[in-house]
């Protein structure tokens, strides 16, 4: 996998990394490869590679050497790519993914290293290819996982974890449609029982999620009926057409000797001391797996909502700041400001194209309005209308019940009048309740809602509505 990193300038020169900018703007000389330039190491890439090191169990390497890896590919100027070869500066960690099944699964990590980006070739409808140089040189990391991966959900599932662990580090994006995370995945087939792998094909530039699953997939069918038919397997680099839900080749596969690697003569090895690992690590925020099982155990809610709340760092962060608002933190409160959140601050986020970071209504809003709920002010029914106020007139919710004359009914005296008035006026639904149809209850409650424009509360409703009836 490789990670496009979020830092302001390039690995090896001051250009931008901002994307989007106009063709071939973000260049400079030295990314540019030009004859007598000098590449000097960006110091934010060191930390950031560390950084998920650290976060995937990694040994950080004390020493480690940058490389050239020689190809020559249109949108590679130089002819090299400086990348990290024998020595990369973390190595032999693990992630864990969790299963269907809810167990979890290590997923062994090769190396992390550091290294370039190369340019964008772009083939227009006139069948020519033009060259953008923007994204040469923009900070890559590589993570290459052990063969550990069994299936194409596992394939899946671990590329999700990747994409949560960088985005919890802020160090990457995440975003896959532009090229900011990346999947190559290596696929080989063997029979059961068996411990040698066999020859193994590069499913190349992943940029989803779900078209990573079809297309392993797809592709692990292939070798099973290659092999059932008596033919080999040939080492190739292909391309997923989702159009056609098909794999095709796209040249055969290079080896490492084919790259000639050899430590780059222009840029000295990396030393990384063990104060300098601590200070990163102090950067390291709570990550994924370990805020999902605190949820669980501090705030008592099913695997299901930490599983959500906790997808995302942002969704997490709102999610506890606005149990910072609740007059009272037990688990049904906390469960309920789970509800709101998973519900109707996500509903309204993904129908309006927005982060959880720009949602128009701030945390302590949300347990604000749970509040109203816990101490009867307003219905849940109600609340869901104070919530859309919430988000069209920007107020405090206990504003909006004031200014709109929402507050709950609670005087008993006033609600059993209109309970008698219902019940009065509709003596065939009395029949029927009384004939054993108990369901009926539910059209005397609607009727008194109704006429209290919903503002009645809903438990002394139920209450005398039931003692009127059986009493009669």
């Amino acid at each position: 996998m490789h990670a496009q990193l979020l830092t302001g300038s390039k690995a090896f020169c001051s250009c931008s990394t901002e994307f989007g900018r106009e063709p071939n703007n973000n260049v400079c000389p030295v990314c540019l490869g030009m004859p007598g330039v000098l590449p000097v190491l960006n110091k934010k890439l060191v930390e950031f590679v560390v950084l998920m090191g650290l976060a995937t169990n990694c040994t950080i390497a004390p020493h480690s050497v940058l490389a050239r890896k020689n190809y020559f590919y249109p949108d590679l100027p130089k002819g090299y790519q400086i990348s990290q070869y024998e020595e990369p500066i973390c190595r032999d960690g693990f992630v864990e993914i969790e299963q269907p099944d809810g167990l979890r699964r290590k997923i062994g990590i090769t190396r992390i290293h550091m290294e370039e980006d190369a340019g964008k070739s772009i083939h227009d409808r006139d069948m020519e290819t033009l060259i953008d140089i923007n994204r040469c040189g923009v900070p890559l990391m590589e993570i290459v996982s052990e063969p550990d991966i069994r299936s194409a959900r596992e394939a899946y599932l671990y590329l999700a974890k990747i994409k949560q662990i960088v985005t919890y580090l802020r160090i990457c994006d995440g975003n896959m449609e532009e090229g900011s995370l990346r999947c190559d995945a290596n696929v080989s087939v063997r029979l059961k029982g068996t411990k040698e792998l066999g020859t193994k094909t590069e499913v190349k530039n992943m940029n989803s999620l779900r078209y990573l699953e079809k297309a392993l997939s797809y592709e692990i069918e292939r070798q099973i009926d290659v092999l059932g038919s008596g033919e080999r397997v040939m080492q190739e680099t292909l391309l997923w057409d989702e159009k056609k839900g098909i794999v095709q080749p796209m040249r055969s596969k290079e080896e490492a000797h084919d790259y000639r690697y050899f430590p780059d003569p222009d840029l000295v090895p990396v030393d990384v001391d063990e104060a300098w690992i601590q200070k990163i690590r102090g950067l390291l925020p709570e990550l994924p797996i370990e805020k999902h099982d605190r949820f669980i155990a501090e705030y008592g809610l099913p695997e299901y909502d930490a599983g959500v709340l906790t997808a995302s760092r942002d969704l997490a962060d709102y999610y506890e700041a606005a149990l910072q608002s609740l007059q009272n933190k037990n688990q049904k409160s906390m469960k309920n400001v789970s509800n709101w959140v998973m519900g109707d601050v996500l509903r309204v986020a993904r129908d309006q194209a927005v982060g959880i970071d720009a949602f128009p209504v701030p945390p302590s809003h949300i347990g604000e309005l749970v509040n109203l709920i816990d101490n009867g002010i307003i219905s849940g029914k109600i609340a869901k209308d104070v919530f859309e106020c919430m988000i069209d007139e920007q107020k405090k919710p206990e504003e909006i019940v004031r200014e709109k004359g929402l507050k709950q009914v609670t005087d008993t005296a006033e609600i059993g009048r209109i309970v008698k008035e219902v019940i009065d006026t509709h003596p065939s639904q009395v029949a029927d309740y009384k004939a054993g149809k108990t369901k009926m209850i539910g059209f005397f409650v609607g009727q008194v809602m109704q006429r209290t424009k919903g503002k009645a509360n809903p438990k002394i409703v139920n209450e005398l509505i039931e003692k009127l009836l059986d009493g009669e």
